[in-house]
């Protein structure tokens, strides 16, 4: 019997290394689709609006294109990873063009936790990740699930890189 794996898996599995296991791997928060959503809901309020008001119906033209921006930002948020392995952290985004933003477990210095008050709410904080000297592509990570979770996971592979200790 064949065990099929889902589509995250196979996005992920794509980028490690023949001697790397995942450790962890999670998609963003969903509150990073919240500004599309309010830009679905304004355009649905002002196209009705104009629509009853003006008699515009070629308007709803226009509230099609902010429903495209969501369902964009839909695909391009689930095919999106956070991805630490036992010798890097990576984050895999992209819908037409993949990007591949990764860097040394060896290179991180420190990784900081900020949650704004939206987070808090929400449940999403920002890592920042600062690295030896260099300016590197994964210094912020907004919007990311369960952070204090996360955080202490994140920390916990980054320290045992370090000292050498087996996880």
């Amino acid at each position: 019997m064949m065990v099929q794996r889902d589509a995250g898996s196979r996005t992920v599995d794509r980028y490690l290394m023949a001697y790397e296991g995942r450790v962890i791997a999670v998609r963003r928060h969903p509150a990073v689709l919240l500004l599309p959503v309010t830009a679905v809901v304004g355009g649905l309020l002002l196209c009705g609006v104009a629509a009853t008001a003006f008699g515009l119906m070629w308007i709803w033209w226009l509230w099609l294109l902010t429903l495209g921006y969501l369902l964009w930002k839909v695909i391009a948020w689930s095919i999106e990873f956070f991805l630490v392995t036992e010798h890097r952290v990576m984050l895999i985004s992209g819908v037409l063009n993949r990007q591949v933003a990764m860097m040394p477990l060896a290179k991180v210095t420190d990784i900081a936790l900020d949650r704004s008050v939206l987070g808090r709410m929400l449940g999403y904080g920002e890592f920042v990740m600062e690295s030896a000297g260099q300016k590197q592509a994964l210094r912020n990570v907004g919007f990311m699930p369960y952070p204090e979770q996360l955080y202490l996971e994140v920390s916990s592979v980054i320290f045992a890189a370090e000292d050498g200790s087996p996880d």
